[in-house]
């Protein structure tokens, strides 16, 4: 939901964002290897809905306040402010990703990944002291959220952003683990998702505009329906455990395959075989890909 005007967006300009939400708080706790380090206990999502100060984050700003509701992320700067979506689950999992800037924190070329570095090294989340905290893939804190945000509106800013959040649908509905993998999918772990992939059983064009997800080790993702170009952020859990954040794309009209929204209604993805499954939170299969042998 677009709720600030004057915002520029990585990459193009588009005709609508898509911004992926939900939350979590999670307890420490061991992922599988190549997964992010999580709790397997069932967490209380709605706890990082808020308007937080950013602290300990490695070069972000002293005064820095982000912003997690429903409807995406929001993080003030002395430039303005960035926007985009985040994702969380209540085994811990947490993904962020910044899809648009306003225009004072933007010079020059406009970069195809607005996200900061601390934001894009986010996987998991927990507690210290019921301070909620971000943590990397090893379990190590990469930054603290601290209450009492108070963000600085530009004019054009919707007031209600700087009133405290409270959950919505969305982050009630992340407060239900997903349905577990179902028998004969091996959960996959960031090593056997990064890679390039192809909708299994159908007919890819070539091309970049081609139908395709490319999944890369550092948490970004992008791909194409076949006709608009699409991208986001992921993170990967323990038992298949899986969250993206989907940002802006064109809206051409395509008979191809829509990947995005794929990987942004994903909530576990299990490999049969070499064949990439990805299934929603009810355990329905959403869609296959294959790796790409070109």
């Amino acid at each position: 939901m677009a709720r600030r005007t004057g915002l520029v967006v990585a990459g193009a300009l588009v005709a609508a964002v898509a911004a992926g939400c939900g939350a979590a708080t999670g307890n420490d706790g061991n992922g599988t290897s190549g997964s992010a380090s999580v709790s397997r206990q069932t967490t209380d999502p709605a706890a990082l809905v808020g308007l937080w100060r950013v602290d300990g984050a490695d070069g972000e700003e002293r005064d820095a306040v982000l912003r997690l509701d429903d409807q995406g992320l929001t993080l003030w700067r002395d430039c303005g402010s960035l926007s985009g979506g985040w994702a969380a689950d209540a085994s811990g999992l947490f993904v962020g990703h910044v899809f648009g800037a306003g225009n004072g924190c933007l010079s020059g070329t406009v970069p195809d990944d607005l996200t900061p570095g601390w934001l894009r090294r986010v996987t998991s989340f927990g507690s210290d002291a019921k301070t909620p905290v971000l943590r990397d893939r090893d379990g190590q804190t990469v930054a603290r959220l601290l209450p009492g945000g108070h963000p600085s509106l530009a004019p054009d800013d919707d007031t209600s952003l700087g009133e405290p959040p409270v959950p919505g649908d969305r982050v009630r509905a992340a407060r239900v683990p997903a349905a577990p993998l179902p028998a004969g999918l091996e959960p996959a772990d960031r090593a056997g998702l990064t890679g390039h992939w192809l909708p299994a059983g159908k007919r890819h064009g070539t091309g970049d505009d081609a139908p395709h997800l490319a999944v890369e080790d550092d948490g970004r993702w992008q791909g194409s329906d076949g006709c608009n170009g699409q991208s986001g952020g992921w993170t990967v859990g323990p038992d298949g455990a899986f969250l993206a954040t989907v940002g802006p794309q064109t809206l051409i009209g395509c008979d191809g395959v829509d990947v995005g929204d794929w990987v942004s209604r994903a909530a576990r993805a299990g490999l049969d075989g070499r064949t990439l499954v990805l299934l929603d939170r009810s355990g329905k299969e959403l869609g296959r890909l294959v790796p790409d042998a070109s």
